[in-house]
């Protein structure tokens, strides 16, 4: 560690995390500076560092994850430090020896420690000399059905790489060569080890901070049991429930954990915690967590401002100041959970969320949504006195929302917030495995009806620019009223018919429009007057319409004539999304007889893979999907001539 004070400092990451560390090192009094690749040129985190160096390429293997080029940017624009941010080399012990060797202070833990916690079953073997409880691993090879169900995990990596759920014995082989396969295309190392996958467990964490002292701070626990493939969505601080004897043996483990090897800095101790109580070491993520922020409002400490100063060598105080209140974060993801949280990529129109909360984001309206990196938006962050306040305050926020241009997993985020069990505190990594179908459900018809009948209005009525034609001022005015406007529209999907007369009320019973401007409508439904605000995207026939009344819709115009591009030959399987064909069915070649649901390839997109199945059960006549290929959005990857029924 270094004890020359930091005055400049290179963040070797992209996105939301870069833009978080820059606001520190602005109000330290820090000069900063961003790298980028190719795509992330004009990118939010660019355009706030005071100075910037090119990454070229566009895959992370060509920028963010190339160490040499990530030193030489930093000693190029004279930086003395370097904050490696989360994900890409955060947790690389050779890049931090590197970055030292180069002469800049490394923002992070000594590379020894990196080294020890960096493989899952070194770090338990760690633990289990430092006297913290384990969950015993599995011999994958000598598995019996009494071992089952068993969680598979990459030994290198974390995020949800690699790693999966086996039920069934005779599903082990197959999910173990997946697993290995994705773990070393993620983490360059295939190494999987099996343990017991514990049912309705919680995921609760614990921040540790440590100085070169031997002070070391546990900063709480906080609760991560909301995931998505085992990633997280929504985290919150304290963890909710927990009696105070098992806290102080979190608090205890998590302590021991960091003095195992000898840490510094910042560090998240991961456990997992049975429902009767139990709990087991996981992993130590030798890094700043996406999450720290909600620790950060409890305990009212600014954790990257600590990095630094612990990286410069000074001392920690021997307790950290008392925790206040309680914190919730949801994680605003680019994503559609009712398909397989498929990510989308796409221009962001509008990211604007309203209230008490704080946003962590790496975007701004305007600001495209790339393939190539993890699809998440924003973090949203709401601190109260109790529980109850703040997931409320963080709800409502979400609720208010509006996010244009995208599909977002916003109204999953609020149905989940609201959701009995969640406001209950009663948390599990099951929790969207049984709930998942209910809550992506549609909003009810009458909600949709309701928007359209907003757009409606906004289209009839709303006052066109200054200098408009005649009959576009008049828009819906017609001087016959047996000759309603009709318009056709798509919501969520599902294709809607407008018929309106806007001077007749009587064509919306219980509806009235109030006022209409271009951007704002209000209408009395059923009596209430309810505000919708509008919002016309510029580069597509579409239409943004948001209310805490019925949510958020996107209306797309339906053009009276098919695209004939949209043609496409019968059981054509195309890309749901842009991509990286990274596996293909072993042996799969066109002639064989596959069946529906029965994973073809698999595609890797924003940090993601995603299975894509046959469409029906027949033959499977064409194959273009070559290991290793780009392909865009829509691209044909394979065609199954259905097989004809008796």
């Amino acid at each position: 560690m270094t004890q020359q004070p930091i005055t400049s400092l290179l963040v070797a990451n992209r996105g939301e995390i870069a833009v978080r560390i820059f606001r520190t090192a602005r109000a330290l009094g820090l000069a900063t500076v961003a790298v980028h690749s190719d795509p992330d040129a004009g990118a939010l985190h660019v355009r706030e560092a005071d100075a910037a160096v090119r990454l070229p390429g566009a895959a992370p293997a060509d920028t963010y994850l190339r160490g040499d080029l990530l030193i030489e940017a930093a000693l190029a624009a004279g930086a003395d430090a370097l904050h490696p941010g989360y994900g890409f080399l955060s947790e690389n012990a050779g890049f931090a020896r590197e970055v030292a060797a180069a002469g800049l202070a490394w923002i992070g833990p000594p590379p020894r420690a990196i080294e020890a916690m960096a493989s899952k079953t070194r770090a338990k073997e760690l633990m289990r000399a430092a006297g913290v409880p384990l969950l015993e691993p599995v011999d994958p090879a000598a598995a019996t059905a009494a071992d089952l169900p068993l969680l598979l995990k990459a030994a290198a990596g974390g995020g949800g790489r690699g790693m999966r759920v086996v039920r069934d014995l005779d599903a082990l082989k197959e999910s173990l060569d997946a697993a290995c396969a994705e773990a070393a295309s993620a983490f360059g190392d295939g190494e999987v080890f099996a343990e017991p996958y514990v049912e309705r467990g919680r995921h609760v964490e614990v921040q540790v901070l440590a100085d070169s002292h031997g002070t070391v701070w546990a900063l709480g626990t906080r609760d991560c049991s909301l995931q998505r493939r085992h990633q997280k969505v929504i985290e919150e601080a304290p963890a909710p429930g927990l009696p105070d004897s098992l806290r102080e043996s979190l608090h205890a483990a998590a302590v021991a954990a960091a003095r195992a090897v000898s840490y510094q800095g910042a560090g998240t101790v991961e456990f997992l915690v049975t429902a009767e109580g139990r709990p087991y070491f996981l992993e130590m993520n030798t890094r700043l967590q996406v999450e720290h922020p909600v620790t950060e409002a409890v305990f009212g400490l600014d954790l990257v401002a600590l990095q630094l100063r612990v990286a410069e060598g000074a001392a920690l105080p021997l307790t950290p100041p008392e925790p206040a209140g309680h914190a919730v974060e949801a994680r605003l993801y680019a994503e559609d959970p009712a398909r397989d949280w498929r990510p989308q990529s796409g221009v962001l129109h509008t990211l604007d969320v309203p209230g008490a909360v704080r946003v962590d984001t790496g975007f701004a309206d305007g600001d495209a949504v790339g393939v190539h990196y993890d699809p998440m938006l924003a973090k949203v962050i709401a601190h109260a006195p109790t529980r109850a306040e703040a997931v409320r305050t963080l709800a409502d926020a979400l609720a208010r929302a509006r996010v244009h241009g995208l599909t977002t997993n916003r109204e999953l985020l609020v149905r989940s917030l609201r959701h009995p069990e969640f406001a209950a505190g009663q948390l599990d990594t099951g929790f969207y495995e049984r709930h998942l179908a209910a809550l992506t459900e549609p909003a009810p018809d009458a909600a949709a009806r309701t928007a359209l009948a907003a757009l409606a209005g906004a289209l009839a009525e709303a006052a066109p620019a200054p200098g408009a034609p005649l009959a576009r001022r008049l828009g819906g005015w017609r001087n016959l009223r047996s000759r309603p406007q009709t318009r056709r529209y798509t919501v969520a999907g599902t294709e809607h018919e407008v018929r309106y007369h806007p001077v007749d009320p009587e064509e919306h019973p219980g509806v009235r429009v109030l006022s209409a401007e271009r951007h704002r409508v209000a209408l009395e439904v059923d009596g209430v007057r309810r505000l919708f605000h509008v919002k016309h995207n510029s580069n597509k026939p579409e239409v943004y319409v948001d209310s805490p009344f019925t949510g958020a819709h996107t209306l797309t115009p339906v053009p009276r004539f098919a695209d004939p591009q949209d043609r496409t030959e019968p059981g054509s399987l195309l890309a749901p999304m842009p991509g990286t064909v990274v596996r293909v069915a072993e042996g799969l070649a066109p002639g064989d007889t596959v069946t529906a649901g029965q994973p073809l390839l698999w595609l890797e997109a924003m940090k993601m893979e995603h299975r894509i199945v046959s469409p029906a059960s027949g033959t499977l006549t064409a194959l273009h999907a070559a290991l290793g290929r780009q392909v865009e959005f829509g691209a044909l990857l394979a065609v199954v001539q259905e097989e004809t029924p008796a």
